[in-house]
């Protein structure tokens, strides 16, 4: 028997060095016994690991992924399943794919636990005010019980959501420390780290009474979601019993309260709708005329607040057309598409790639820009799928007169316009979907580009860009060599 000692209870990077070098040399996953601090040395244990690797070993991404995430569940048996299916990897390289095989369900079982065990934390994690510095940086604490030891897994959520305030979160496996340079773990700990009740959780009982519809309540489902035994580090959790009781009799007392007169928007909706009747009756006749229409477009509210209609721009007939979401700030300035920092990443890309933005016709999904304002400032704002479905008919327009033979959609906004309906981009990124006599490629819009904050990322997701748009480039050259 060979016993191998692990420096913590999620320690996999020594589980993975060791666990090579017995598969390498061939050692069968019932002779080794993994050790976590605290368990005593085994009483028979005398054979030693072996020094070098004997043979190769192979294991997919996906398994090495799941396999850090696994080591955080509380199982004994953890770090054994994990080196038994890594031996079995070795001769059947798709056993991870049958789910009726008992190690392969094991592990898909971990992960989903490990995720939702990240997701409560994420989600329940209550901190309290423990004071200020000399500079005025306040600090704050909070306690958490997960199932799992997931502490470092759910840690970096908490650094990026908060990094202008010092904090501590507490568990009984360990703690994790922000000072607003670096992130620290430290030793377990228990309730005591944290301060009595302060007034922040005052507001977290006031914006949960604020959000809660008793008419849409759902006993068990949010039982579901707000397991009780998450209940006693929740501030909101005495309201929940007396909200539960009452909603009944809250939901009567709402519907007794709803007006009976006819909704006030409903004549501008049918307005509205006579508009559309009258706009598609005069449908334009040339790209030119769509353009001079759209103009005056006033299909949905967006226009109420923008400064005028985003139209396309390019050649009248183009073999790749680019649809973006919808202008930014500097774009409804202009009236022009992508003339802000995300055109600026856009034209580096179609540089990169050789592509002339003069031969290709760029638009977006929606034509007007919706935002929010903050000061001064006006913050884009996502359209919803209404807008996006009532731009489609400008959009329609648009590929009609322009016949391309590619396009390019710039994030999941862009998708849904082109492919006329919602879609996740992460489905149909990397393929070629055939739409309305186009080939359509999608990949992420060029502002996701500019929100990445670590520079490794930021350029591979930099490079899939590129790469996206050289398949365009690729697809274009093969229409016209046909």
């Amino acid at each position: 028997m060979i016993e191998i000692a692990l420096e913590s209870e999620t320690d996999f990077d020594g589980w993975r060095r060791a666990a090579r070098r017995l598969c390498a040399a061939g050692v069968d996953s019932q002779s080794v016994r993994w050790r976590t601090p605290g368990e005593p040395a085994g009483l028979l244990v005398g054979d030693p690991a072996p020094d070098g690797p004997d043979g190769p070993v192979t294991a997919s991404r996906r398994f090495v992924d799941l396999a850090r995430r696994a080591v955080h569940l509380r199982d004994p048996q953890r770090f054994a399943r994990l080196y038994a299916l890594l031996m079995r990897l070795q001769v059947r390289a798709g056993v991870l794919d049958d789910l009726s095989d008992p190690d392969a369900a094991w592990l898909a079982h971990a992960d989903k636990a490990i995720r939702r065990d990240v997701h409560k934390m994420h989600a329940f994690v209550r901190f309290r005010k423990a004071g200020e510095d000399a500079g005025g940086r306040e600090r704050f604490a909070a306690w958490f019980e997960p199932e799992h030891r997931i502490l470092a897994l759910a840690a970096p959520f908490f650094m990026r959501r908060f990094p202008s305030m010092d904090w501590v979160i507490a568990t009984p496996d360990g703690s994790a420390a922000w000072d607003g340079e670096a992130l620290r773990y430290g030793p377990a700990s228990d309730w005591s780290a944290v301060p009595d009740e302060d007034a922040v959780e005052d507001q977290w009982r006031m914006y949960f009474k604020a959000i809660f519809n008793p008419a849409r309540l759902k006993v068990s489902a949010m039982m579901s979601e707000m397991p009780k035994k998450y209940w006693k580090n929740l501030p909101e959790s005495d309201l929940i019993p007396g909200m539960i009781a009452a909603a009944g009799r809250r939901a009567s007392a709402m519907q007794d309260q709803a007006p009976g007169a006819p909704n006030p928007l409903s004549a501008r909706l049918a307005e509205r709708r006579a508009t559309a009747v009258d706009q598609a009756a005069a449908a334009p006749a040339s790209l030119d005329e769509a353009r001079s229409a759209a103009a005056r477009c006033e299909r949905c509210p967006l226009h109420c607040g923008a400064s005028q209609t985003v139209f396309g721009e390019g050649p009248s007939r183009a073999g790749l057309m680019i649809v973006g979401e919808q202008p930014g700030d500097q774009e409804d300035l202009a009236g022009r598409p992508f003339v802000g920092p995300a055109g600026a990443v856009l034209d580096t890309g179609l540089e990169a790639t050789g592509l002339l933005r003069s031969k290709a016709y760029v638009t977006n999904a929606v034509k007007h820009f919706k935002y929010e304002r903050r000061g001064k400032r006006r913050l884009h704002k996502r359209p919803v799928s209404g807008e996006i479905d009532q731009c489609r008919w400008w959009l329609d327009l648009e590929r009609r007169f322009v016949a391309p033979k590619v396009i390019v959609t710039l994030g999941a906004s862009a998708a849904h316009g082109v492919l006329g309906g919602p879609v996740r981009l992460e489905d149909i990124r990397g393929l070629v979907v055939e739409h309305g006599g186009a080939k359509v490629i999608a990949t992420v819009h060029p502002a996701y580009l500019l929100r990445l904050t670590d520079p490794a990322r930021r350029a591979g997701e930099t490079a899939r860009l590129h790469g996206d748009l050289a398949r365009a480039k690729a697809l274009l050259e093969a229409e016209a060599a046909v």
